[in-house]
């Protein structure tokens, strides 16, 4: 091997804590030596966060993997957060999704969750695209470094967080846990976090978080991007909803483009503290005005065989919601119902958020509100339920560019989804 180890890693590359870890060791020395890592940094988090939480019929493979680390004892050395649930009976689905969901797709559910506790599970209910949410608990500090997958909880660390992490696969982060170190490349680096993009935002009001991610990350694609001007809509704290916003500008960033990481001006930790010395040398410029969020959005693919089609379910939460976006679309929805004249929404609605922020929005008065507008919570995975070929069929509207991109999903901005699932139409 060409990188150099510490003499702890070399011995357990050696095999001197048995055959598999010393697999598990060679898997990550390999991996960062097709980035040229020169070396393995230890994983300082309390946490770790998995998004293999899906139990897919067709991953015989990664099953059999996880059964041979539990067998030789090498689990994971942090208990770690896993990625959203599935299924869940309460969200709208017929006798066909469900046959196709329980039967073929996701018919590993129940033993692969039962892995995951052997491995390390945080808690029964510790599936969540964002795990870094307060009641979660899943929070690194600033400069820890990570080893996470799950593209929108990795920006958002990197990013509002001030932690370090690169987009690692479910599995290769799960060996960095197992081994407790990972390869020094990317966004581990102190170079590799400087920006390659000055983004100058010049909207005449507050950008669409989803529609701004979206803009930045198809132009910026996987390099990280330094955002002027966006500091005018969201203050110089983060604040809930600063935190709120940056999760779905994040989660759009990484999904349309593979971002891993930006700076906003004036507001997030790196930035605040170094400012333009972030910023390369060579840096270019992309400049998102009124105009180019409209011609952004007119270029989205619409996917549906009828353009036309009454919308059959509406997803809201791709990333999961946070407690205030629960609270604050109570109120939107009761207000939207108040002005057609209905007493519940038109379209079936789904809200998504974590285990823990739906069971703290059960103790506020909200979480009746929302019942009485026929609005569903739930903890599911979005874009795993529209993964069914059967549900892809489906006109399903959201305001996620993420459940957009990789489902047939029809992107509508928040106050669109409002009129429609209110009144019917736009």
């Amino acid at each position: 091997m060409g990188m150099t180890l510490t003499p702890e890693q070399q011995a357990i590359l050696d095999g001197g804590k048995g055959e598999t870890m010393a697999k598990v060791m060679k898997t990550l020395v390999l991996f960062g030596e097709t980035f040229h890592a020169e070396k393995m940094v230890p994983v300082t988090s309390e946490y770790n966060h998995l998004v293999t939480s899906f139990g897919l019929g067709a991953l015989g493979a990664v099953y059999e993997l996880m059964d041979k680390l539990i067998e030789a004892g090498a689990v994971s050395g942090q208990k770690f957060t896993v990625d959203p649930r599935p299924l869940d009976k309460h969200v709208p689905s017929n006798f066909p999704q469900d046959l196709v969901f329980r039967r073929f797709m996701y018919n590993r559910q129940k033993p692969y969750e039962e892995q995951l506790k052997k491995l390390g599970l945080l808690s029964p209910d510790a599936f969540t695209c964002t795990c870094y949410m307060d009641e979660v608990g899943n929070q690194p500090k600033k400069g820890d470094v990570l080893s996470w997958s799950e593209s929108s909880a990795v920006v958002y660390a990197n990013s509002v967080l001030g932690a370090r992490c690169n987009r690692n696969s479910g599995i290769l982060d799960l060996m960095g846990s197992i081994v407790g170190c990972v390869p020094y490349f990317g966004l581990l680096t102190d170079e590799g976090r400087k920006a390659k993009w000055i983004v100058r935002v010049e909207t005449s009001q507050k950008p669409e978080a989803q529609l701004l991610g979206s803009a930045v990350g198809m132009k910026v694609m996987e390099d990280v991007p330094y955002l002027c001007g966006l500091d005018r809509w969201l203050g110089s704290e983060l604040d809930d909803g600063a935190r709120t916003y940056l999760k779905d500008f994040g989660a759009a960033t990484a999904s349309n483009g593979a971002v891993g990481l930006y700076h906003i001006e004036n507001l997030t930790p790196e930035a605040k503290e170094l400012g333009t010395a972030l910023i390369a040398p060579d840096a270019r410029t992309y400049v998102i005005d009124d105009a180019e969020l409209a011609r952004v959005k007119a270029g989205y693919p619409l996917v549906w065989k009828d353009p036309d089609a009454r919308p059959k379910l509406c997803f809201m939460g791709c990333p999961h919601m946070s407690l205030q976006q629960l609270i604050s679309w109570t109120g939107c929805v009761e207000q939207g119902l108040k002005a057609s004249g209905f007493r519940k929404v038109v379209i079936p609605t789904v809200f998504t958020a974590a285990p823990a922020v739906l069971k703290e929005f059960e103790t506020t008065e909200y979480a009746a509100r929302l019942r009485a507008t026929g609005v569903i919570t739930s903890y599911i995975c979005p874009l795993m339920y529209m993964n069914n070929p059967l549900s892809a069929k489906m006109p399903v509207i959201t305001s996620s560019n993420k459940l957009r991109t990789y489902t047939t999903a029809r992107y509508y901005t928040d106050d669109e989804i409002l009129l429609m699932i209110t009144k019917g139409g736009l």
